[in-house]
Formats: C-alpha cells, structure tokens, sequence
C-alpha cells in the first residue's frame, strides 16, 4: 500500500517537473505514473549495476558521475514510454535534478 502511494506521487512529481520544463513532454497522468513505475524499477535493477562498474569514475568525480547515471535512467525509461519525450541528455539530467527535489518535498508533505 505504501509503495502504490509514493508511486501516485512520484508520478505526480513527474507530470510537474514536465510542465516546468520545455525539453520534457509526458501525455497525461497515467504515463506519467507508468514512467515512476519504469523509473523505480530501473533504479532496483539497472542502477546498481551500473554504479559498480562506474566506481572509478564516480571516485574520480567525487560522486558527480552520479548525475550521469541518473539522467540515463531517464533516457532508458524515454526509450520504453511512448507517451514520455526527453529532447536530449542535458534534458534528462535536469529533469532527473528537478524530479528528484520534487520528490523530496513530497516525501517531507508525506510523512506529517
């Protein structure tokens, strides 16, 4: 029950980061959910795996790479949704900045 909750939320985030920016396009509410749902599912599988062999890197960068991965998170779940449109890279880094703020104020609403 939880998880569907952080779930509507998350999409929620996702339909608001994509009217902020121009570079985004989501087509309405249910895709912006199913893009949470495909967001939350690459960051348990694909995610993790790609920090383990990103660690040089991510080390050289004092943790920025992070950002990178992130935002090609986005790109893969642009990739999967037809209804979800990232123009380019720098798109989706943002997007990934500006969705994980949202989320956060959310999650502080959420919990008083």
């Amino acid at each position: 029950m939880n998880f569907l909750v952080k779930l509507l939320i998350s999409g929620l985030a996702v339909i608001l980061t994509s009217y902020l920016l121009p570079g985004v396009s989501v087509d309405g509410y249910f895709a912006a959910v199913l893009v949470a749902a495909i967001l939350s599912l690459l960051n348990v599988i694909v995610r993790p795996i790609l920090i383990v062999l990103t660690i040089p890197i991510t080390v050289f960068t004092l943790g920025l790479f992070l950002l990178v991965i992130n935002a090609l998170m986005i790109l893969i779940a642009d990739y999967f949704i037809p209804d979800f449109y990232v123009d380019n890279f720098w798109w989706a880094l943002l997007f990934s900045v500006i969705l994980a703020v949202i989320n956060s104020i959310f999650a502080d609403f959420s919990k008083k």
